[in-house]
């Protein structure tokens, strides 16, 4: 790409199961907490940042553009600008390139971004007919009309919408995220067994992570004590243990379970981006810069190899090789999911018809994938997910003094998006 956009620093919370440490927190007290700290960190006034851009998806009702919000709350100047952007699980990465692309149309030099998700505060909604008596008692003018209207309730009536589940289902195929998993587990051969030990892994990767990715986490303060590190990773994780879950998502034949599955989680990602003049001006160090990205779409009914797709568009429209990204971080929105993902690519056939290559785009070795643990592991908190992978990924390469790095998501309702990295 012709301008070039660079990571200063990010920082995020710990990544925390839904309704436990966290759960406390807001999503505006997560995204707060990042932004204060980064600033804090990076040693900047807050009024150089001309825009600030933040992913959410579940978008609470008491915050509405939660960026703005956040920024605010943060102590930036009310005259910086906020924008708060959703592309489902690709939240965080889209507030990456939505900077670069302001960037490069000169609507500023320098950008806070990242994404927040508080997932224990979704919130349980009503069915339109209760929501209906209510609005009739609420308008009653008597004591006698509001007596009325209160006994037009019925038990039925309080049964909850989930919200959570309203979100993880897709209303262009029909299906649930997880039931989306089970489809591609059948289309590539995946067994049970192996989507269990690539979840095992992950786990014993994430531990053995521990002080590497406490170089990334803040500690947080959700009321009382404080909490500074990622409360997902199991010590120990088995084969044995995965085995004893039940499948989720299809009883009868099913292979997708709660532990070869994300982690359903809060948490926050804050970073400082600035062009290379803004790095120059301000004496800002960055850590790595945006080579390309690329978002394409996909299937829905097959949204997990969304990240197949925004490759190959990496690779067509800026001559990209898989195989010099030396770091790979690729969300496990399922373990069935990352397994596809990772055949897919090495698979002639696959690439013929739905790519219409003739040749494979190559093989994501394990060594290069989600060395740290990934979201089976760490958590998936849906805003923040993409720019907690671009932040692994650079910290990762800068330890072992490697150059690129590459970020990619699947995203509910068909699409995929792939952020090249390289570190300075």
């Amino acid at each position: 790409m012709k301008k070039e956009l660079y990571i200063v620093d990010g920082i995020r919370t710990p990544f925390c199961k839904m309704g436990t440490s966290l759960a406390e927190m807001t999503a505006v007290d997560l995204g707060v907490a990042s932004v204060k700290d980064l600033l804090a960190r990076v040693g900047i006034e807050g009024d150089i940042i001309d825009e600030v851009i933040f992913g959410c998806v579940s978008q609470p009702a008491d915050a509405a553009n939660i960026a703005r919000v956040i920024a605010v709350r943060a102590g930036l100047p009310t005259e910086i600008p906020a924008v708060t952007v959703h592309r489902n699980c690709a939240s965080g990465i889209e507030a990456i390139t939505q900077a670069y692309e302001k960037m490069s149309a000169g609507q500023g030099e320098v950008f806070l971004v990242g994404g927040s998700e508080s997932m224990s505060r979704i919130p349980f909604l009503y069915k339109n007919k209760t929501v209906g008596k209510f609005a009739k008692v609420f308008r009653s003018r008597s004591l006698g009309q509001r007596i009325s209207s209160m006994l037009n309730f019925r038990p039925a009536d309080f049964a909850p919408r989930i919200g959570l589940k309203l979100g993880l289902s897709d209303p262009l195929c029909g299906l649930n995220m997880g039931q989306t998993a089970e489809l591609v587990a059948r289309d590539f051969d995946i067994s049970r067994d192996e989507q269990d030990e690539y979840s095992m892994y992950s786990h014993l990767k994430a531990v053995d992570a521990k002080e590497r990715l406490a170089e990334e986490i803040l500690p947080v303060y959700p009321g009382k004590g404080y909490v500074d590190c990622d409360n997902g990773p199991r010590e120990g994780q088995s084969m044995k243990a995965l085995g004893k879950l039940k499948t989720v998502f299809q009883r009868r034949d099913g292979t997708v379970t709660a532990g070869n599955a994300s982690q359903v989680t809060d948490g926050s990602v804050a970073m400082l981006l600035a062009s290379g003049e803004a790095c120059e001006k301000y004496g800002l160090n960055p850590i790595g810069k945006v080579l390309c990205y690329g978002y394409a779409g996909c299937d829905p009914s097959r949204m997990g190899l969304g990240p197949v797709f925004a490759i190959n568009k990496t690779i067509q429209k800026f001559g990209m090789k898989l195989k010099s990204a030396s770091v790979v971080e690729l969300n496990e929105a399922f373990a069935a999911q990352v397994m596809a993902v990772r055949r897919a690519l090495m698979s002639k056939s696959f690439c013929r018809k739905f790519l219409n290559k003739n040749e494979a785009l190559g093989e994501i070795e394990a060594e290069r994938i989600n060395v740290n643990g990934g979201a089976i592991a760490l958590g998936h908190p849906v805003g923040a997910s993409g720019a907690r992978l671009v932040l692994t990924a650079l910290k990762e390469l800068k330890r072992r003094k490697e150059k690129i790095g590459l970020a990619s998501l699947c995203v509910g309702g068909g699409q995929g998006a792939a952020i090249w990295l390289e570190a300075v």
